[in-house]
């Protein structure tokens, strides 16, 4: 899994896929935390809405660079479809762990009232929104969806369902965070429901890639 998941990056990396996703969330990142009098909490709950969709793309993007030959190879050394998916959920894993990193590092250094228990707030926040993004982004990529417009389609209707219907995963946290209200609750379902959700996804996934293949 370990060569897998650095396969995976260095292929993201050359392709330079990642990077319309990764100057978005940065330019993001400099509005949101210019003012250091700013609360930290609502502003961890607008960059982990955007890392929901920057998760999601960088996972659309990883499974959609291989061209059918290419993914038979690597199906080859993996030998399972299962371990090819979870070697692009690492991957993608570590990349949304590094730019929330950024952002907690950032948001500490700009802000003049900085509190550990804020950060791990944010911490945890952001990685259910990048959990669930990556969750999205499986059933939508060309494992299942084999027309880059359809995918597009897809991944975008979803994401507004999820990030602005009030449904039971991530918009009760984000709501909680923006309007300054007790995030105990909210925080444990969206990671419950993350994790659900991304199990669930991948199982499905896996089970009807192996059916076509």
């Amino acid at each position: 899994m370990l060569a897998l998941t650095r396969y995976y990056l260095a292929l993201l990396g050359h392709s330079q896929r990642y990077l319309p996703a990764l100057l978005a969330y940065l330019a993001l990142c400099v509005i949101l935390y210019a003012d250091p009098h700013s609360p930290p909490l609502p502003l961890f709950g607008v960059s982990a809405g955007g890392l929901l969709v920057v998760s999601c793309w960088l996972t659309i993007a990883l499974l959609d660079i291989e061209d059918p030959v290419q993914r038979l190879v690597t199906l080859s050394h993996a030998r399972q479809w299962r371990r090819m998916i979870i070697g692009a959920i690492l991957t993608v894993l570590a990349c949304s762990l590094v730019l929330t990193a950024i952002t907690e590092v950032w948001s500490a250094i700009k802000s003049l009232k900085v509190q550990p228990s804020a950060l791990g707030i944010g911490l945890l926040a952001h990685l259910a929104c990048a959990l669930l993004g990556i969750a999205i982004a499986l059933p939508c990529s060309r494992l299942l969806v084999h027309r880059i417009g359809w995918t597009v389609l897809a991944a975008v209707i979803t994401l507004v369902v999820v990030l602005l219907a009030k449904i039971p995963l991530v918009h009760p946290l984000l709501h909680a965070l923006t309007d300054d209200e007790p995030v105990g609750g909210p925080l444990v379902l969206a990671l419950v429901t993350a994790v659900a959700m991304l199990a669930v996804s991948y199982f499905a996934v896996s089970e009807l890639v192996r059916r076509r293949s």
